[in-house]
């Protein structure tokens, strides 16, 4: 394992690209394959396969290995260089429809959304120690100022020249004014650190139960026999971002049935014109060019695919006007983004088995 081994066969043209780029900067260091994983502690195998393209590392591989480059050239990497390779690195993994590539993406999102909580969480502390000390501050304010007031009404002639005593009775006043305003501005904040908390809290969960859905999907594939083919009907993923084209076919890859991933609405429309066996329709609503809801409405003005039910996956929530805009264009149901896999994976498996019992039916007649 000292030298490099070849580039391995069948890469897609996006691996090999990254495969080329990262042995380049490996020949920088002139050392071997071993020395190099013994010095960052890492598998000798994995790195090589790294090299050799038939796996893509994680992002801090890449970076470790600039690091240690520019340390050994006493010169750093250029920004334009390290952007060049990090779109290779993001093309090679969005490009990859492995299981294990949907766990990398998701894990890598996970991280993020742990990141985000944990920030809100040590900022909600320190905007409720505040909070905490100005409401204080204010009630001790507010004992004095009563003390103040109860010795004036029990004696004006006493308040008076107690007031002319105590000239910083005005400059309490003002104090307890300020701190006030503070009060409601660190309560705003705190409330909204305490929401993005909660949001990134949700999104991690539903991020490891998608984990654990694609994780699932592995094993299966390694434990279970391939199984005799059943004419079951297709499902059409419609997504532009990768990403969540994914993780969907991912988890959806345990229902036995063809996924027709596709990036826009347009090629959702060219898919359904080659095929006419799809259950259901999952798609997005937010997309360039062409949205969901347009999408919905030429699909709904076809014969051949007028009764395909659709469901949308939308970050923009369920509310009213996007509710009545989904349904007035064709849509059965609603998704949320981040999506719980169980639920998508229960809606699918409805629609389908719909199909299949509307299918046997036709056929009985």
């Amino acid at each position: 394992m000292g030298e490099l081994r070849p580039l391995g066969e069948h890469l897609t043209p996006e691996s090999r690209a990254l495969a080329v780029a990262l042995r380049e900067l490996f020949e920088g260091l002139e050392v071997s394959v071993r020395r190099y994983a013994a010095r960052r502690v890492r598998d000798a195998g994995t790195f090589s396969r790294y090299l050799g393209g038939s796996r893509i590392p994680p992002w801090e591989v890449v970076m470790d290995l600039f690091t240690d480059v520019a340390e050994h050239r006493g010169m750093a990497a250029t920004p334009d260089a390290i952007e060049l390779v990090r779109r290779l690195h993001r093309t090679a993994v969005e490009t990859s429809g492995s299981p294990r590539h949907a766990v990398e993406v998701l894990e890598q999102q996970l991280a993020e959304a742990d990141r985000v909580s944990r920030r809100s969480t040590a900022r909600g502390d320190a905007l409720g120690d505040a909070l905490l000390d100005r409401k204080h501050r204010i009630a001790d304010l507010e004992v004095r100022l009563n003390q103040l007031e109860a010795e004036w009404s029990a004696e004006r002639q006493r308040a008076e020249r107690l007031a002319a005593a105590n000239p910083d009775v005005t400059e309490l006043l003002h104090e307890r004014d300020q701190l006030h305003d503070e009060v409601t501005r660190l309560s705003a904040q705190l409330h909204e650190a305490q929401k993005r908390r909660d949001e990134a809290e949700q999104r991690c969960a539903l991020l490891e139960r998608q984990l654990d859905a694609v994780e699932n999907v592995q094993q299966a594939a390694v434990a279970v026999s391939p199984a005799a083919p059943r004419a079951m009907p297709k499902v059409l993923i419609v997504d532009d971002q990768p990403d969540n084209l994914l993780a969907m076919t991912a988890v959806l890859s345990t229902l036995d049935q063809e996924l027709v991933a596709v990036p826009s609405g347009r090629e959702a429309l060219k898919a359904l014109l080659d095929h006419d066996d799809f259950a259901v329709i999952i798609m997005d609503v937010q997309m360039p060019d062409m949205d969901g809801y347009e999408t919905a409405a030429h699909i709904k003005r076809r014969p051949r695919t007028h009764d395909v039910p659709i469901v949308f996956l939308t970050a923009m929530g369920t509310d009213p006007e996007h509710s009545a805009r989904g349904y007035a264009a064709g849509a059965v149901d609603y998704i949320g983004k981040p999506f719980d896999p169980w639920v998508l994976r229960a809606k699918v498996a409805v629609f389908t088995g719909i199909y299949l019992e509307q299918r046997r039916l036709a056929g009985g007649r």
